[in-house]
């Protein structure tokens, strides 16, 4: 049996990366596992040497590992663009989100927001300071810790409004997703993978690259919420 090839990603892709994984092994008789984590935990855990033969996260994420010369720059593929979208409870009010003063209003009427402490969550905090209301809203705003879909929040009644990946909350139940943010305040988070420096099984994991960002992957990555890049 090929050797096995082991990978790390971000919970925005894990839906999309089970499918492909599994795909990708049924196609090449290749043993694909790829575990998903909140995205902090896996910088953490690739730059501390954990052994993975791939990685996949948000872009700048990528970079960042590349940098410090944890991957390898020269192989980074960008797999999907993937945008986020809002949610509420189940039983809730529908609130309006159509264009950007609507989320504005949504935000500032809403008894706790909540965002995710990856990209999206980063610069959903840069927005709300330059709509001014940052301030406004420091005592309602709650991040989901790593790992943890904001969706779930929603769910158990700790969040009325909630702000992350498409990808993360297409599915949760006990939610209701009223969609994605307006074109003029989309926040589009474009998710990379690369090989580890100097992998044990290069080629394999080249192959695996290759295969992510293929034509064959797109209808995939549409129904998870997401668009090739």
């Amino acid at each position: 049996m090929p050797d096995s090839i082991k990978g790390i990603c971000s919970m925005a892709t894990k839906g999309l990366l089970l499918e492909l994984a599994a795909a990708y092994t049924r196609a090449s008789g290749v043993p694909v596992s790829i575990e998903a984590v909140g995205g902090v935990d896996a910088v953490r855990r690739v730059s501390a040497g954990e052994p993975f033969d791939v990685v996949v996260l948000a872009s700048d994420a990528i970079d960042k590992l590349c940098a410090a010369g944890k991957l390898d720059a020269s192989r980074k593929t960008d797999v999907v663009r993937s945008g986020v979208a809002v949610a509420v409870a189940a039983n809730a009010a529908r609130v309006d989100i159509s264009t950007e003063e609507a989320v504005r209003r949504a935000v500032l009427d809403a008894a706790v927001i909540a965002c995710s402490t990856g990209p999206s969550g980063v610069a959903l905090a840069a927005l709300f300071e330059r709509w001014g209301i940052a301030d406004a809203i420091k005592g309602r705003l709650v991040q989901a810790p790593p790992g943890v879909p904001v969706g779930s929040l929603i769910a158990r009644g700790e969040a009325s409004l909630g702000f992350q990946q498409f990808s993360e909350l297409i599915g949760v139940e006990g939610i209701a997703l009223l969609g994605p943010l307006p074109p003029a305040i989309q926040i589009t988070t474009v998710f990379s993978a690369a090989p580890v420096r100097n992998a044990s099984k290069p080629d394999a994991a080249n192959a695996l690259l290759a295969y992510f960002a293929s034509a064959a992957t797109e209808e995939a990555k549409r129904r998870h919420g997401m668009e090739p890049a």
